[in-house]
């Protein structure tokens, strides 16, 4: 019973951030489908680093690659390691919030 808790509050944090990343695509210009994937955010977010071509968006850039190093990683996990691939989309939802910044 305890494993069956845990596992749909992670299935419920995953969705959320699943929204919050959907969001984030559509923010740096990506076209976001109905219901993304993480490979399918992966590919928003690379192509949105690869808009930035001068210096000065060097550090957005590097952030938002490091998103999709994490995203890529969750979408390697699938559903094994669920606790692994929550870090991971955080840590996606992390750089990106730190690209805007930059």
């Amino acid at each position: 019973m305890i494993n069956e808790d845990l596992s749909l509050r992670l299935a419920g944090a995953r969705g959320r951030i699943i929204i919050k990343l959907s969001g984030a695509a559509a923010r740096w210009g990506g076209v976001v489908p109905e219901d993304p994937g993480i490979a399918e955010l992966a590919d928003l977010l690379e192509e949105a680093a690869g808009t930035f071509h001068d210096e000065t968006a060097s550090r957005a850039k590097a952030e938002l690659m490091s998103g999709v190093a994490h995203l890529r990683a969750a979408d390697r996990l699938g559903g094994l390691l669920p606790a692994v691939t929550l870090w991971h989309l955080n840590q996606t939802l992390q750089r990106t919030d730190a690209a805007r910044r930059a």
